[in-house]
């Protein structure tokens, strides 16, 4: 039945972005990319693919920030004219993927305000699809009510303010706790909408969602180490979704060392990989690079897997986090052709 309906109201949509997903660049172009001396034979190369001359108005010497930029600036066209023409419950879907862009951008906008950064230089630097009229009047909260009442009380994050207000005064160790409060609150709020949307939807929206939420979890513990904030509050910040919960978060919120952090992600088969050659984390440090590429890898595979299957909304989904980690990997091989750092070029992991 899921079949024979879906495509009446979400068909069309479902063959656009498939069209997106099946004009991504391929690992020929990647291979051509990283052969490139210089940035203007990047250019050239780019031009070749369905990114078209998206870079022809950009002047010389090409800076590595128009890259991202004007790349970013393709992916929102895509994405607006998608919600331009979905109707829910597929509207709503398409909201809710925007709903971590504008927890980035009031995070990003409150934190640079803090430090003296020119307002509208952090605005340029706000991900367009997390935008929202009243985001500019960011810069004159001084603590979390202010910031409540006078921003956000008639935005789609205001739901999710709900547990932040013990966190009266905004200052670093502050902001970061709003951030993982609210990403707390939206993972699972997106959790429960995906689970009514029932069927294909439903089972692969659930896994892509837990997987977050565990990396999250994750790079929460080892963010705290060394910080003042307890485990009492740490154990707070940890989503209630995922692989991990409820007797990882359990175990990884009275965590007090790397090795024991080891151990207990290790409980989910899936996430052995990114330990199996202890480069991601060691007894005697941590090396985030690693990991974090080792995270995002397994996602690239989870999103590839599971956007094959037809009729359901994860595709739209896996197209969007395909889509940023394509827009990664060419502005790291842009950065590396601008810094002549021939040796760390492949260093990026591609979307395909």
């Amino acid at each position: 039945m899921e079949a024979l309906s879906f495509n009446i109201e979400a068909g069309y949509l479902e063959g656009i972005v498939r069209g997106y997903r099946a004009t991504m660049l391929t690992q020929t172009n990647y291979q051509s990319l990283t052969q490139c001396e210089t940035l203007e034979d990047f250019r050239m190369q780019m031009s070749a693919t369905d990114y078209g001359n998206f870079l022809a108005n950009e002047p010389s010497p090409l800076a590595t920030s128009a890259v991202s930029q004007q790349a970013t600036r393709k992916l929102v066209a895509e994405f607006e004219y998608l919600r331009t023409n979905a109707t829910e419950p597929l509207s709503r879907f398409l909201d809710y993927l925007t709903y971590s862009y504008m927890i980035d951008n009031v995070v990003l906008l409150i934190t640079g305000t803090l430090h003296g950064r020119d307002t509208q230089e952090l605005l340029e630097r706000c991900h367009p699809l997390g935008w929202f009229d009243t985001l500019p009047a960011l810069s004159v909260a001084t603590n979390v009510e202010e910031l409540y009442r006078t921003v956000l009380v008639d935005t789609p994050l205001a739901p999710y303010f709900r547990d932040c207000f013990s966190a009266a005064d905004l200052d670093d160790l502050n902001i970061e706790v709003i951030r993982n409060k609210l990403y707390k609150a939206y993972l699972e709020d997106f959790y429960e909408f995906a689970r009514s949307l029932g069927g294909s939807t439903a089972e692969n929206m659930t896994k892509l969602l837990a997987f977050e939420a565990d990396r999250r979890t994750i790079n929460i513990t080892i963010n705290s180490f060394g910080t003042s904030l307890s485990k009492e509050e740490r154990g707070r910040l940890y989503p209630t979704i995922g692989h991990l919960y409820p007797a990882g978060n359990n175990a990884l919120a009275r965590a007090d060392a790397i090795d024991q952090v080891r151990s207990i992600i290790e409980w989910v088969p899936e996430y052995k990989r990114l330990f199996d050659d202890g480069s991601g984390i060691s007894s005697e440090g941590v090396d985030f690079n690693a990991l974090e590429d080792r995270m995002f890898a397994y996602e690239v595979e989870l999103n590839r897997l599971l956007s094959m299957n037809q009729f359901q909304y994860s595709i739209f989904y896996s197209w969007l986090k395909l889509k940023e980690q394509e827009i990664r990997s060419i502005t790291w091989i842009a950065e590396c052709i601008a810094q002549d750092a021939r040796d760390r070029i492949n260093d990026f992991v591609p979307p395909v």
